[in-house]
């Protein structure tokens, strides 16, 4: 799952507008930003098994604390309890905290079984749809358009860079999905794990955007302090 973590970052932003979606990418996509740090530094591990599966080559051999569901949902309370210390914002607070382990979740539906609940000696999950092209393809595909539609709804462009950019965003999104399912994969750790940083580039250019953006008036779950034209910050 890539593409789809991102479009539920998009959909979030219906749910508490005030929230930049930077910090939205930045909640759903925490786990694959941790991970190749913790690949290069050696604490987890990754190989490499040509065919293991149709859409993945990638065999994760050890990754409970960024991959785990009890991890995810600890990361998820420190993330959203920095959110509320910063922004005092319950609801934002509560909806960045849940994104972290939904990671898990979508995880879930495309990984082999090796998706662990908790540290240690621990079950492994996994329902392996990334054993089909198309049907990993499709379930990509609806939750990125089905949430980039969503935040299209819930904002309005503030100027030429709100309504270019947020297509750029989009489109550099989808070219690095299409260029991923293209490319030669990796065959070591350390080209993933530095490979892995670019993940925050579309964050990055997701606050950018989002600066450039505004909530659309009437849009539910406006905040009460904030005008709906106010741009989200964080």
């Amino acid at each position: 799952m890539f593409i789809g973590h991102f479009g539920l970052g998009f959909g979030a932003k219906a749910a508490q507008p005030r929230v930049s979606l930077g910090t939205l990418f930045l909640a759903a996509q925490f786990a694959d930003i941790l991970w190749p740090n913790l690949l290069l530094l050696g604490v987890e591990q990754v190989r490499m098994v040509p065919g293991l599966m149709v859409v993945s080559s990638f065999d994760f051999v050890y990754y409970p604390f960024s991959h785990s569901l009890a991890m995810d949902v600890v990361w998820g309370l420190l993330l959203g309890l920095s959110y509320w210390l910063l922004r005092r914002n319950a609801g934002g607070a509560l909806l960045v905290g849940l994104l972290v382990p939904s990671h898990w979740l979508l995880d879930l539906v495309v990984h082999r079984p090796d998706l662990p609940l908790f540290l240690g000696s621990s079950p492994l999950l996994g329902l392996g749809l990334w054993n089909s092209m198309a049907g990993t393809q499709a379930v990509e595909a609806l939750f990125f358009f089905v949430g980039l539609y969503g935040y299209l709804r819930t904002t309005r462009a503030r100027n030429r860079q709100g309504c270019y950019g947020v297509w750029g965003l989009a489109a550099f999104i989808l070219l690095v999905h299409i260029s991923s399912l293209l490319s030669q994969e990796p065959m070591t750790t350390a080209v993933i794990g530095w490979g892995g940083q670019l993940l925050w580039l579309p964050v990055l250019l997701a606050y950018w955007v989002d600066r450039n953006r505004e909530v659309r008036a009437g849009t539910p779950a406006t905040a009460e302090t904030h005008p709906a034209s106010a741009p989200s910050t964080f």
